[in-house]
């Protein structure tokens, strides 16, 4: 009888995921992850897709970290093909969370390069976790690729996932600051000031990074401040 209704509370639960209420599916969550069954994977990754509320994605997330990556990792990387943004996205998040190394092959190229800023942008933190020591620079330089892309929160993303790389991006950063496009030059000045000084606010090491563009300094000045 016992397991008879904690089968049923479960499946309750899982359905509760769908409910209308953002917080009846927030608590499902919880519950779901609080005490995990390895049957609830497919569910869990399902809703991820879809889940308009990022607190409850957030709780699917956790819920998902829950269960063994034995069980999850595999749903999380067929995820990475799908063609809904919002599957990829929570997905690389997830798979960021699980921190299973064995996933490094599935961050491709076409992930990092993402036209969605929000799997784009997933996908470089879930690299920054995931790389491989050996993997660091070519990391890097298919980031720094991308300098100059979105709006100041996509900027600072980038920014912040060159920073965790370390000392492989130096020369790289250097390069950039000397690119023909001065947008390009503004953000990895930006950069590579955060990088020095990741207390620095990142809109300051920004209009810093102007000013040395407009007054056309060249690479060697701004690194040197």
């Amino acid at each position: 009888m016992s397991s008879a209704h904690g089968h049923v509370q479960h499946t309750r639960l899982l359905e509760a995921l769908s409910g209308e209420n953002s917080s009846t599916r927030l608590q499902a969550a919880l519950a779901i992850g609080t005490h995990p069954e390895p049957g609830s994977v497919d569910v869990l990754v399902a809703r991820c897709a879809i889940e308009p509320n990022f607190f409850v994605r957030d709780m699917l997330t956790w819920a998902l970290t829950r269960l063994p990556p034995e069980i999850t990792v595999p749903k999380l990387r067929a995820e990475l093909r799908s063609g809904c943004a919002q599957a990829r996205s929570q997905a690389l998040h997830t798979l960021s969370k699980i921190g299973d190394s064995s996933v490094w092959p599935a961050i491709t190229r076409s992930l990092l390069h993402d036209a969605d800023d929000d799997v784009a942008r997933s996908a470089w933190r879930a690299a920054v976790v995931l790389v491989p020591d050996g993997d660091k620079e070519a990391l890097a330089t298919e980031l720094a690729a991308q300098f100059g892309r979105g709006d100041r929160e996509m900027r600072l993303s980038l920014s912040r996932a060159l920073v965790a790389l370390g000392d492989v991006v130096e020369p790289i950063l250097r390069t950039a600051m000397s690119h023909h496009d001065p947008a390009v030059r503004a953000h990895a000045g930006a950069t590579a000031r955060l990088r020095r000084d990741p207390d620095a606010g990142f809109d300051l090491a920004v209009d810093a990074a102007r000013r040395v563009v407009a007054l056309g300094l060249d690479s060697e000045e701004t690194t040197s401040c």
